[in-house]
């Protein structure tokens, strides 16, 4: 397998919150050139995931002769903005859209106005509470979560008590990796309780505050579950801040920060998505709409559980984006 590295440099990371702001790819307008536009609006542009997306999108697009642009919100709590952006992308008319949805029912009229301007539109990363994409891309965030419930029942001995860091209520990201791991636990692991969960919104700060004060307020607690990158760095500095030992975090994602606290034994493993390949299936989907080709109802993406044992393999180090 082909080992993808994502760098993540200073540099780069500064480049990128401009173009959250702005967008990335050439041009300002929609079609009217020999190569389709595709227009991306993720959920953010923080996290190293949607800097890894961005990537996979235009590798695909350099290979698939696409013109995309990517952009997303300052922070993945901003659903009104993402609403800005991609009405913004809409007014360019292009040729098809990808959209990772912060708020799944949000979005419905931009939706109705893109089927209106007969622009398909790829879900990715969550599903929207509509009809109208043509497939949507993402991981099976459901089955992820219950690989780290699994790994986190494992861990415990089936015995304890967990809590649980989400990063919304509102993406279907953010609930099927709530109820996934809450299930699973629930079917077959008795003897661990789970506590209700507390979102942060994928903030980090937001994220470490919520797990100091779920320590002080839980003395017994054994374990903390972190949904997706935000929250699980958010878990990894609560903890170390709490000065709480002896914890079992498992998270979601897996930027720089996730791997070093696998590495020094804070985090005891989690789930990485594949976002370059998320990126890239999202563009030939969109190509393919654009072709008039039939695509399935959702395209199911990798996700693998990794941990000190396994994360230098050939196959997890072609997911993880350091």
């Amino acid at each position: 397998m082909k080992t993808h590295k994502f760098v993540a440099a200073a540099a780069a990371s500064a480049l990128a919150l401009t173009l959250a702001a702005c967008g990335s790819g050439s041009g300002e307008g929609g079609g009217g050139g020999d190569e389709p536009y595709i227009a991306i609006v993720s959920k953010g542009f923080q996290h190293q995931f949607w800097q890894a997306v961005k990537q996979g999108a235009d590798e695909a697009a350099a290979e698939q002769g696409a013109r995309v642009t990517f952009v997303g919100p300052a922070t993945e709590q901003e659903v009104e903005e993402q609403l800005n952006m991609l009405t913004n992308d809409l007014a360019k008319n292009p040729d098809a859209v990808g959209f990772a949805a912060l708020d799944s029912k949000a979005a419905a009229p931009l939706l109705d106005q893109a089927q209106a301007q007969d622009i398909p539109v790829v879900a990715f990363d969550s599903g929207v509470d509509s009809d109208i994409p043509v497939t949507t891309v993402a991981t099976d965030n459901k089955a992820a979560a219950a690989e780290a419930a699994k790994n986190m029942a494992e861990e415990l001995g089936g015995e304890g008590t967990v809590a649980m860091v989400v990063h919304d209520q509102t993406s279907s990201s953010g609930t099927d990796r709530r109820d996934g791991f809450r299930e699973w636990m629930e079917a077959n692991a008795p003897g661990i309780t789970v506590l209700d969960p507390q979102y942060g919104g994928g903030d980090q700060l937001t994220s470490a505050n919520i797990t100091k004060s779920i320590i002080s307020s839980n003395p017994d607690l054994d374990g903390i579950y972190a949904s997706n990158e935000g929250s699980a760095i958010g878990v990894i500095n609560g903890v170390r801040e709490s000065g709480a030992d002896g914890l079992t975090v498992v998270g979601f994602d897996s930027g720089q920060a996730q791997i070093d606290a696998i590495n020094d034994g804070t985090m005891t493993g989690a789930v990485t998505q594949d976002p370059i390949d998320m990126g890239r299936q999202l563009v030939e989907a969109a190509t393919k709409a654009i072709n008039g080709e039939e695509l399935p109802e959702t395209i199911d993406t990798n996700f693998y559980w990794y941990d000190k044992d396994n994360i230098d393999s050939p196959e997890i180090q072609a997911a993880i984006y350091e």
